[in-house]
């Protein structure tokens, strides 16, 4: 590894440089207006992976956004390994809130601040740039590996799912690496082994056909904003945590005896964590930990609420119409479509006939746990500690990758989710940033992890 960890440090400015360049398009998925950049950053991936030697670099349509692979496979006696990233963003609003612009990387201390700089072009290009080390210093890499990076994990890869089932036979390795996800804690590098699933919805309630006056009409005038807001309220008690659903946790599992002993081990301090938040104290479910209501329990969240005048000042009217998006973050055994239908059918239960009402059904993504003893685990867990010189936690995440079931479901495979953020990263923010510190880290990080893949865990 002298060879490599030289050159990465030679090359951390023009590292750090080629990623400035990918965060400057902002490559935003949701939005029609920005097409285009997703396009063109497609093109630019695929020309930078080939230029550092990686073969067959391909930007491959769908009907949405498109999906960029290469591969380096002349390693024949060494496993596969698939590294999969995304290179599409969250929009930047609201825009006001930036110190920064969004689309231009600042760096400010350690800190590289700019959307996407955690997630998850940062995180994701840490692996491009550990290729390149490996290449430019041995000519070769001690395994197989194929890149699969896609533009539409932010909007739930709508098109990833076909793609890998259409090209089952070239996505197949024997792990997916994946950097995606958090360190516990700075300087404190953990692997994530269990994500939450997630079922996103959205609710529409209509009355009247058009704003009504309400000093004339209220009273008397159904108002959907009141009732959509009392619908939502018997969703969850806010006072026990408790999702009101009815069969909401028919299929919860529990965490085991022992996975209540890892997650309690974690250190924790309930002031650091209301301060970082600016948050008086926490909510949810009191016979649970902080860290087990954000891991490994299922909640029940309204994501955004609308209706009525929004603008300055007063205006006295009976809204219309009235929206809610809501999301379910899952535990293992729960089904997102089941959740779904679920709370479908709760909310039209509890509709009054004086309005109605329309669900839709966004996307969702089922949750995941993986085997913390596998041997891909346990390599990635040594190449943190051969960096960060400490040892690593084992932690579940309550995000969803919906993918990475989807990886298990398709390819057979389990994911390594090496992640290199931080929660101070303000993933899907403003002021989104990445440690500078820890994409350098990350590089070698990568390099020592392809490197203890390749035969018994001992450095190429």
């Amino acid at each position: 590894m002298d060879a490599i960890r030289t050159y990465l440090d030679a090359h951390k400015h023009s590292h750090l440089d080629a990623l400035k360049e990918i965060l400057r398009v902002p490559s935003v998925s949701t939005s029609p207006e920005h097409a285009g950049d997703v396009q063109a950053l497609a093109e630019h991936l695929r020309n930078h992976l080939e230029s550092i030697g990686l073969k067959k670099a391909t930007v491959h349509s769908t009907p949405g956004h498109p999906i960029v692979t290469a591969e380096w496979l002349h390693a024949p006696d060494a496993p596969t390994v698939l590294i999969y990233g995304h290179y599409d963003v969250q929009p930047a609003d609201p825009l006001e809130l930036w110190e920064t612009p969004p689309f231009e990387p600042t760096q400010k201390g350690d800190r590289l601040y700019a959307r996407g700089a955690s997630d998850d072009k940062g995180q994701s290009f840490i692996h491009v740039c550990a290729l390149e080390a490996w290449l430019a210093t041995e000519q070769r890499l001690p395994v197989n590996v194929k890149i699969l990076l896609e533009g539409e994990e932010e909007i739930g890869s709508p098109n990833l799912v076909p793609f890998l089932e259409e090209n089952k036979v070239w996505c197949a390795c024997d792990t997916v690496l994946v950097s995606d996800t958090a360190m516990f804690g700075k300087n404190q590098p953990s692997i994530t082994v269990g994500l939450r699933g997630l079922a996103y919805l959205e609710v529409h309630v209509e009355g009247p056909t058009r704003d009504l006056h309400s000093g004339v009409y209220g009273g008397a005038a159904p108002n959907p904003a009141t009732i959509l807001n009392d619908m939502l309220s018997q969703c969850i008690d806010l006072k026990t945590g408790k999702i009101l659903i009815p069969g909401f946790y028919d299929e919860v599992i529990e965490l085991t005896k022992a996975e209540q002993v890892a997650v309690h081990a974690l250190p924790f301090s309930m002031d650091t964590y209301t301060k970082s938040i600016g948050i008086e104290e926490v909510v949810g479910e009191p016979e649970y930990t902080v860290h087990e209501r954000v891991s490994s329990r299922p909640t029940f969240d309204v994501n955004g609420l609308w209706g009525g005048y929004q603008g300055e000042g007063a205006k006295t009217v009976l809204p219309a119409k009235a929206g809610a998006k809501v999301s379910m973050r899952l535990v293992p055994n729960q089904d997102p479509q089941s959740t779904a239908d679920k709370f479908n059918s709760f909310i039209h239960s509890i509709a009054p006939p004086s309005v109605r009402v329309n669900v839709i059904n966004h996307h969702g993504g089922s949750p995941v746990v993986m085997d913390l003893t596998s041997d891909p685990i346990q390599k990635a867990a040594q190449a943190f500690k051969e960096v960060y010189q400490t040892e690593v936690f084992f932690t579940r995440e309550g995000g969803s990758i919906p993918i990475i079931a989807d990886f298990k479901r398709v390819l057979g495979v389990d994911s390594v989710l090496m992640g290199f953020g931080l929660n101070e990263d303000g993933l899907h923010s403003p002021n989104e940033s990445f440690s500078i510190e820890d994409f350098y880290r990350g590089r070698e990080v990568s390099a020592r992890f392809l490197a203890h893949m390749a035969s018994d865990g001992t450095e190429n």
